[in-house]
């Protein structure tokens, strides 16, 4: 069965390479103008996300709560890791609090800029997660546990799902913030709120998930 799976790959790259697909004239589908015109973002990928596929959007962010749920749930019966795993050297903890400086203020600018410029909420989130991740490999998990709970994360994390849907239902019945001017920071209407609350929710979920794999497992 193997040999199947190889020659169609084969028969499928040879097709790529004799065959190619006919040239499409752009000029006949300005899609990306259409989006940037109707949307008011100068990104039209963060136009498709928070206004065309607003509704697959919103799953996706439920879906994501749910799946951080699930990872609490399945991890609760567990007994917690008596070692925790960390860099202890001076170099490696240098280069992860750099690390993760750069990937907090990475986070900061695709989330503020993300209908401007390529990347938005998602990335955003993910770049935060990420400095997260890599303070917590470098840092006392009783120490991030007290800052999570200080700065009520759980709470802010479930606040900006509800803000998020809330927003993502009044724009899809037609309540709109005005455009204004394209290309501005000050534009597009939801989406640069959308942006922020996704990416908001994106990271401290992320977190969340991080402590929870150091309690039980002792390493991320």
């Amino acid at each position: 069965m193997r040999w199947v799976y190889v020659a169609a790959a084969i028969a499928l790259y040879i097709q790529m390479l004799v065959f190619p697909n006919p040239a499409i004239d752009t000029a006949e589908l300005p899609m990306v103008e259409l989006v940037v015109e109707d949307s008011g973002v100068a990104n039209a990928v963060s136009g498709i996300i928070f206004r065309n596929r607003l509704y697959d959007t919103i799953f996706e962010v439920v879906v994501f709560t749910i799946a951080i749920m699930g990872v609490r749930f399945l991890l609760a019966d567990e007994q917690p890791s008596c070692t925790i795993y960390q860099f202890d050297d001076a170099p490696s903890i240098v280069l992860a609090r750099l690390g993760a400086t750069i990937a907090a203020l990475v986070s900061i600018e695709l989330a503020i800029r993300g209908h401007l410029s390529p990347g938005g909420g998602f990335a955003a989130g993910v770049a935060g997660g990420t400095a997260i991740g890599l303070v917590a490999i470098t840092s006392s998990s009783q120490w991030m546990e007290a800052i999570y709970k200080r700065w009520r994360a759980a709470t802010l994390e479930k606040v900006s799902v509800l803000i998020f849907i809330v927003i993502a239902v009044l724009s899809l019945v037609g309540l709109e913030l005005p455009t204004g001017e394209l290309g501005t920071l000050v534009s597009g209407g939801w989406i640069p709120l959308l942006n922020i609350l996704v990416a908001l929710k994106v990271a401290l979920g992320a977190w969340a998930t991080i402590l929870v794999f150091i309690r039980y497992r002792g390493l991320l």
